[in-house]
């Protein structure tokens, strides 16, 4: 539950501090005084737009703050764990706006973007705002009723995913048909090219072995000659080689080492020297002995690299590049070539994944027009209680499985109503008054508010266009909610605010200039007094506090 805010600079608020307990706690105040400005203020704290004229003129930044309790919440707290924000038993939501317009948000002392602040809030907190009854004539927002009552969330993911890959699977079924009639040219360009890349055959490695070999036979003459000089040089020579001389000059030193100690590992680096040059002049013998000098062999290597050198250009790769554009060649072919028999499989899949997504849809459905019958009756009953004795609700589900399929399924709700006798159920819209539209949205309000998981509700002056009788059973109807969920509303009507387990008092004042909002809670003389101005005006009477006085005991 909400447990304490502060704000500060932030719209005519210059400091506000409070706290909040359980129950339902009603907020009141002079026209004007800027009842609505914590909910507005908290809205941020829950990641709601922000801007630069939120910031109290002549002031650098505003800053508001949130205190949450995490008893009894479980989704919240696993969302902070999952996040890794969770901080103890409490969660603190900071939004800092400057007067630029540039805002910051944390959680629990950590930076995060707005939409954090928005997803976390969800679980925290439920508004409904004072023009909820605007919403309500949309199908869209009777949809989300619906199902927020009826608690779909689990269905509702499960339908959306049975959806998302249908239609992808449809999309894609699509794009090949497509793309078989008007690809046919594109298709014969890039089959005449895989032809001719399958004639040249390019092994993955072949080009660089090509090239290496083609390098040697065209030097092989060259390669001959040096060796056998070098060989020749080393062993062959009879006269003068190398070997020889190492061989002799070993002789000459073998016998110093035992006169002079500096010379004594001179004998064992010649024989080194001996061993390397005999070793080198072998390899020297079979490299000549097997050298290739295939003249045939080396115009097949020319005139294959000159294959791939002019393939390579015609795509405008490099010669080492063809290989890998052969394969990318090769996989567009293949889907290009899409087959009757690949059409149909992919076919029988599209369809496969629609029945998936009807069947979910269809469970949605019978879900919806199970709760839909039980929220007729409750809501009708709520406008019997607020003063429409004759008023008849219903939802009406209409299923269609050919028509307009979406993530949602396949159901249109359109919520009806009756409120006089002998008149027959029509779209809520077209019948409702403007004051019996607010009674039946805060009825329609207060019965889903019960199902939903957050701890705590605001309620923004919902109760616009109801007085009298009609506004004391508002007001035990929030007091009953508030005996298992925290409630807070923002009301113009005694018999609502004399029905809160607290109250609290917003008070604008003006001095030198600025005007600054003050709100803070009322002792019970206090509220006997503040309910006393609302019912009787400016002057309070005898008569108006003893009214009020019983507006207390009556809660």
């Amino acid at each position: 539950m909400l447990a304490h805010m502060t704000i500060s600079n932030f719209a005519i608020v210059k400091n506000l501090e409070f706290e909040l307990k359980p129950g339902m706690t009603t907020i009141t105040g002079e026209t004007g005084a800027g009842k609505s400005i914590a909910i507005d203020a908290l809205g941020l704290c829950l990641g709601d737009r922000a801007e630069a004229c939120m910031v109290r003129p002549n002031e650098d930044k505003a800053e508001i703050s949130a205190a949450f309790s995490l008893l009894n919440n479980q989704a919240a707290r696993r969302w902070l764990e999952d996040n890794e924000l969770i901080d103890g038993d409490e969660c603190i939501l900071r939004r800092v706006i400057t007067k630029e317009g540039r805002s910051r948000g944390f959680i629990n002392g950590s930076p995060v973007p707005a939409s954090q602040q928005k997803a976390l809030g969800q679980l925290l907190i439920n508004i409904h705002g004072q023009h909820a009854h605007q919403q309500l004539m949309r199908p869209d927002y009777q949809q989300q009723m619906l199902d927020q009552y009826a608690g779909h969330h689990q269905l509702m993911e499960k339908t959306r995913n049975h959806y998302q890959r249908w239609r992808q699977a449809n999309n894609e079924y699509k794009r090949l048909v497509q793309n078989r009639e008007e690809n046919e040219a594109q298709k014969q360009l890039i089959q005449y090219q895989v032809k001719e890349l399958n004639e040249l055959a390019l092994a993955e490695e072949e080009f660089a072995e090509i090239e290496e070999e083609h390098k040697r036979l065209s030097n092989s003459g060259e390669l001959a000659i040096s060796s056998q000089n070098a060989l020749a040089m080393l062993y062959d020579n009879e006269d003068c080689n190398a070997l020889n001389m190492l061989q002799t000059a070993c002789q000459e030193v073998a016998g110093l080492g035992e006169i002079d100690s500096n010379l004594s590992a001179i004998p064992q680096m010649l024989e080194d020297a001996i061993i390397q040059v005999q070793e080198a002049s072998q390899e020297l013998r079979s490299y000549l002995d097997n050298m290739d000098m295939d003249p045939q062999r080396l115009m097949y290597l020319e005139e294959r690299l000159a294959k791939i050198m002019s393939l390579a250009r015609k795509h405008y790769v490099m010669p080492d590049e063809l290989y890998t554009k052969h394969q990318e060649l090769l996989k567009e072919l293949e889907l290009l070539d899409c087959s009757d028999e690949r059409l149909e499989e992919i076919a029988e899949n599209v369809e496969s994944l629609r029945q998936k997504f009807l069947a979910s849809a269809e469970k949605l459905s019978k879900s919806r027009q199970r709760y839909a019958k039980e929220l007729d009756k409750k809501i009708s009953d709520s406008m019997h209680q607020l003063s429409m004795e004759n008023g008849v609700f219903k939802i009406d589900v209409q299923s269609d499985t050919e028509g307009m399929l979406s993530p949602l399924g396949f159901d249109t709700i359109t919520f009806l109503v009756s409120t006089n006798p002998g008149q027959p159920l029509q779209p809520l819209g077209k019948v409702a008054s403007g004051g019996e539209l607010s009674r039946i949205s805060l009825a329609i309000q207060v019965i889903t508010a019960q199902k939903v998981e957050t701890p705590s509700l605001i309620f923004d002056e919902v109760d616009v266009g109801i007085s009298g009788p009609t506004a004391a059973i508002v007001g035990k109807m929030l007091r009953t909610l508030g005996g298992s969920t925290q409630v807070m509303c923002v009301t113009h009507l005694p018999q609502v605010a004399g029905c809160g387990h607290q109250q609290m008092f917003v008070a604008k004042k003006s001095s030198k200039g600025q005007t600054e909002t003050n709100m803070y809670p009322l002792t019970q003389d206090a509220r006997v007094n503040e309910l006393a101005r609302l019912l009787g005006g400016s002057e309070i009477t005898e008569r108006t506090l003893a009214n009020a006085k019983e507006l207390l005991i009556a809660a």
